[in-house]
């Protein structure tokens, strides 16, 4: 035999073997089964703690262990905490009245309120419009704060729940959420400015016209189009005689804290802890 045959006799059995070994090794488990690099053993073990966190959590009510009275509500983010509340300016205001009767222009009587079925009643008596003493109704005194308004929103559908959009739009929703069919936005307080004059006032009813308008009273569109130029909110005597207001007026407003609020003639239905002693705010541009 030459020496190219017994080199190729060697040759041809070892490039069988090394061929078999190719394909067969990888058919064979118990060769490779237990090799694993650090970075695959680690991820292994890992990958297996993740495991049994989660069949753990997902048992659990809650998941953090705290008592029900310690768990968060957590909104992105808290509008209360991120944002001022903004001037809606030039918005036409118009003049309503608890005790209002209905007509055929205003076919909603304001005898009830939004919030209050017995708004008449708890407020003590009609505030007319016209016979007045001061900033309050002649003949009596009123058991409710006489300086309010309306506006187009109502946070709660039929009085039993909250429209779907309330907890997301109202930048106070969560402040002060006290649960189902129970408004956040009933006594909140607004600035109203007129002329170099402001008055502060607390949201009552819902109006004018529409009771669905949030871009307008959370996002400072304008308000919806209606038959009266577009009127955004109604003020009451004491709020339009503070103003100096002569019937229908333009006016600028926003939201304001209850600790916000100046001292004046609306500071008896303030928390005695949180009315201003600053007289001249009230009397300041916005």
């Amino acid at each position: 035999m030459t020496l190219s045959g017994i080199h190729y006799a060697i040759s041809a059995p070892l490039f069988v073997a090394v061929l078999l070994g190719g394909i067969l090794g990888p058919l064979n488990p118990k060769a490779t089964a237990n090799v694993l690099t650090t970075v695959e053993r680690t991820a292994q073990i890992h990958e297996e703690f993740l495991t049994d966190r989660r069949a753990s959590l997902a048992a659990r009510k809650n998941p953090y262990l705290g008592p029900p009275v310690a768990q968060i509500v957590d909104e992105t983010p808290p509008p209360w905490k991120v944002k001022s509340n903004p001037w809606h300016y030039q918005i036409r205001a118009t003049v309503f009245w608890v005790g209002e009767r209905s007509t055929p222009g205003n076919p909603t009587p304001n005898t009830a309120s939004s919030w209050d079925p017995n708004w008449e009643e708890n407020f003590g008596g009609y505030d007319h419009p016209f016979k007045r003493n001061a900033f309050l109704p002649a003949g009596f005194e009123p058991k409710l704060n006489p300086f309010y308004v309306a506006l187009p929103y109502n946070d709660l559908v039929a009085g039993s729940s909250h429209r779907p959009e309330a907890s997301s739009i109202i930048p106070w929703f969560w402040q002060i959420y006290r649960g189902p069919g129970v408004s956040v936005c009933h006594n909140r307080w607004i600035a109203i400015h007129h002329n170099g004059r402001i008055a502060y006032a607390q949201w009552k009813d819902v109006g004018p016209f529409t009771v669905d308008d949030w871009p307008y009273v959370f996002q400072g569109e304008q308000p919806r189009p209606n038959r009266n130029q577009n009127a955004g909110i109604d003020v009451s005597p004491a709020v339009r005689d503070f103003l100096k207001m002569r019937g229908n007026a333009e006016v600028d407003w926003k939201f304001v804290e209850e600790s916000e609020v100046p001292a004046g003639p609306w500071e008896k239905w303030v928390h005695s802890s949180n009315a201003l002693p600053n007289k001249t705010e009230a009397l300041s541009g916005p």
